[in-house]
């Protein structure tokens, strides 16, 4: 089987390889052939040189993180059956688990001996054939075709959620409102599920013209873009999801919420640049107003299947409008580089 491989911390050494394929036959694994993966900015960065952690004993890694495949075989028992549509959950507990992992919560591992499948010390799902156990695949909708492939990025926004509105129920919270920030695939899969939960959704974007600002307006969004933007958005938002990592445009949101306001980031952060900011200022606004800033990253299980809701529930035309575009395996250079309008690519098996 052909297989996309780099060797992590070298510039330029990823490729196609050919593998021998897995054989799940009479296992207690579940084989899946791979229909697409997607693409988004860790790959690149695994690529380059810059991330990534090969399994034990050897020096090349599968690529791929965000994964669709059909079932071609499963256990007796596991739940699933040859056809279904499954995504691989991309996490796993460490071996000798904190409580968090042992509780199932992998997600916010404490010791940071967790593996991940593409990423950190496990192979990833950029292969014509993977296996994985029952209890790490996610079964989709068969509805959405190519879209499910939004599954991974959409739990870590289903993560997101559950935990805004975990701080939200501190007090009496009727949240009425939600800034999105970053009009790539986990900021507008954040507007999604701002506007599945009745709030009026503004989404803020660089973007002037192009896809994005049409997608936004077909979900429902207010959409924003250019110099000053945020300060015409003519409201304090009781929610800001922030998904670019931008420094500027981080330290800008944190101060822009309703009282109680809640600021989730998602977005990684370059580092290197710095920014002159009054904190004793941000201090005294947050505390008086007791807003809380907080991180998320990963998801676990329950993320998953939260998010297969979500993208269940929503318009087909407009999930199959994020993917942007598709490109065949042996030209998998090509979806390396982000193009203009990009939203997400997805290197297509199946053509």
């Amino acid at each position: 089987m052909l297989a996309l491989t780099v060797r992590p911390g070298t510039a330029g050494s990823a490729r196609l390889d050919e593998l021998s394929a897995p054989d799940a036959g009479g296992s207690n694994m579940v084989l899946v052939e791979t229909l697409a993966l997607g693409i988004c900015g860790t790959d690149v960065e695994i690529v380059n040189g810059e991330y990534g952690t090969a399994p034990p004993g050897r020096d090349r890694l599968i690529l791929g993180h965000e994964s669709l495949g059909r079932v071609v075989h499963a256990p007796t028992g596991s739940a699933l059956d040859p056809g279904d549509l499954v995504v691989g959950i991309v996490r796993r507990p460490d071996l000798v688990p904190c409580a968090n992992c042992a509780a199932g919560e992998w997600d916010m591992c404490t010791n940071g001996r967790y593996t991940e499948h593409g990423i950190k010390e496990l192979d990833g799902f950029g292969a014509e054939r993977w296996v994985i156990e029952p209890e790490f695949a996610v079964r989709v909708d068969a509805t959405l075709g190519i879209a499910a492939v939004l599954l991974e990025p959409a739990s870590v926004l289903a993560k997101a959620w559950e935990h805004v509105e975990r701080i939200g129920a501190r007090a009496r919270w009727q949240p009425r409102s939600v800034l999105v920030t970053g009009a790539g695939p986990i900021g507008l899969l954040a507007a999604l599920f701002g506007i599945q939960r009745g709030l009026e959704v503004h989404l803020f974007d660089r973007a002037t013209t192009g896809i994005k600002p049409d997608l936004a307006h077909q979900l429902g969004a207010h959409w924003h873009s250019g110099e000053g933007a945020l300060d015409g958005i003519g409201i304090a938002p009781d929610i800001v999801i922030e998904c670019t990592g931008a420094s500027a445009v981080v330290f800008d949101v944190v101060g822009r919420t309703a009282r109680n306001g809640i600021v989730c980031l998602t977005g990684l952060s370059s580092g290197g640049r710095r920014l002159t900011v009054d904190i004793g200022m941000l201090n005294r606004t947050m505390v008086l107003e007791n807003d809380v800033v907080f991180g998320t990253v990963n998801a676990n299980r329950r993320h998953y299947e939260s998010a297969a809701r979500v993208l269940a529930a929503a318009d087909r035309q407009w999930l199959e409008r994020l993917v942007t575009r598709r490109v065949p395996l042996e030209k998998w250079r090509e979806a390396l580089v982000k193009g203009q309008d990009d939203v997400k690519v997805v290197l297509d098996f199946a053509h």
